[in-house]
């Protein structure tokens, strides 16, 4: 911040900004190795100017750490993850967006495991997972974001050559030739999919992870590509005459564009179930805002959490229970769509003169200000049973948290 402003005001004419003046530095006081990240990440001078400011920014934060912990200005231990065992080190590497060490990790993970898929399933999905929260609640950004899903890639193509060969050897134990394996024959494979990630889009990671899941489960994925207008979705469709169709998206605008593709599938006619996924989607805003659009029991709308529950959703849509599976999210979407709309009932707004009739009226007089604590600091109260706590708790984030549908 220091150095942008420092540039705007007095280089490109700047004349009005907020800021917090106590956070502020003075740009004689940031360092010099910080100070020049900065100025190549502000001006965009390197290709590597954001990987650059992301480790200076852990540098910075485990140095607080340690100062806050008392320890001073002690070397914090750079590898000490290395000491974890190899599921750990995967999740940890792609959190932080290491990639140094991917393929002689995956490599052991693979020898460990019964199958190449048990990993992207396991410790890489595990780590997906933990990155998609994070972002989800603000700690993590796009950048950060990004440096992790070239991690995720680079582990996957490593991954991929083995769960060729271990296709091939399948085709082998069944019988079969795998040089007459007929990839345009569609009886060889459980369905036919469409990927692709929507218009003004370009992140695929997630869809790329979801590829090759279904791709492992013997179903034929076509996939697409990024920035695909609706228009391509529905044609690819029609052209490739697929069993399911499936949208994704990381950044904001794409929630608006799945519904824009909703509505095009229901006015096209179209008769293949809809899956929706990625960092920005959710449960709420496909019940809402996507199924309504196109949402029948013949051909749902379903959000995916992640790859790892594609095949599971896939499996059950193109299965004999279909109709219970069906039947099941479309009762859970209307009971979550009430929800919304119930909880808008509730909100109503005064007009300007009718809330200034209500402000807040101050009488120390009348009612005294709180008085001074005993003392300052923690009060421990160890007199309090739990059984007179428990009426008083609010177990709504609990439910929602282990998924429990309902009002409590």
């Amino acid at each position: 911040h220091s150095v942008f402003l420092h540039h705007a005001i007095l280089e490109s004419g700047m004349d009005v900004g907020i800021v917090n003046a106590h956070e502020m530095l003075a740009l004689s006081e940031v360092e010099p190795e910080i100070k020049t990240g900065c100025d190549n990440l502000v001006f965009n001078k390197t290709p590597d100017a954001t990987d650059v400011m992301l480790e200076l920014t852990k540098k910075e934060k485990e140095r607080l750490e340690a100062l806050k912990n008392g320890g001073g200005a002690m070397e914090v231990k750079q590898t000490s993850w290395r000491d974890l065992d190899v599921t750990k080190r995967l999740e940890h590497a792609l959190i932080n967006g290491i990639s140094q060490y991917v393929d002689q990790d995956v490599e052991e993970a693979r020898q460990q495991a019964e199958k190449p898929l048990h990993i992207i399933e396991g410790p890489l999905m595990d780590g997906m997972n933990i990155i998609g929260d994070l972002f989800g609640a603000g700690k993590m950004f796009l950048p950060q974001v990004i440096k992790s899903a070239r991690v995720m890639k680079k582990a996957v193509a490593y991954l991929i050559p083995f769960m060729e060969e271990e296709k091939r050897e399948k085709l082998i134990a069944e019988g079969k030739n795998p040089e007459d394996f007929d990839e345009n024959d569609d009886s060889n494979f459980a369905g036919k999919v469409l990927m692709a990630t929507v218009k003004g889009d370009v992140h695929d990671i997630g869809k790329n992870i979801v590829a090759v899941v279904l791709g492992c489960n013997n179903y034929k994925v076509y996939d697409i590509g990024v920035m695909c207008s609706c228009e391509l979705i529905l044609e690819k469709a029609k052209e490739y005459n697929v069993d399911v169709i499936g949208l994704s998206g990381l950044i904001t605008p794409s929630l608006d564009e799945m519904v824009v593709v909703a509505k095009e599938m229901s006015k096209g006619g179209f008769k293949q179930p809809l899956l929706i996924g990625g960092a920005t989607t959710s449960k709420m805003h496909t019940a809402v805002k996507v199924s309504p659009n196109y949402f029948t029991l013949e051909h749902p709308v379903i959000h995916v959490l992640d790859a790892s529950r594609s095949v599971t959703v896939v499996s059950s849509l193109l299965g004999e229970n279909k109709e219970d599976y069906v039947t099941d999210i479309m009762e859970e979407y209307e009971e979550m769509r009430e929800d919304y709309y119930a909880g808008l009932e509730d909100r109503y707004f005064l007009t300007f003169d009718q809330a200034k009739e209500q402000k807040l009226v101050i009488d120390f007089d009348a009612v005294p200000p709180a008085p001074a604590p005993n003392k300052l600091g923690v009060t421990v109260i160890d007199n309090v049973s739990l059984e007179d706590v428990v009426p008083y708790i609010d177990w709504n984030p609990f439910f929602q948290t282990w998924e429990l549908r309902g009002r409590y």
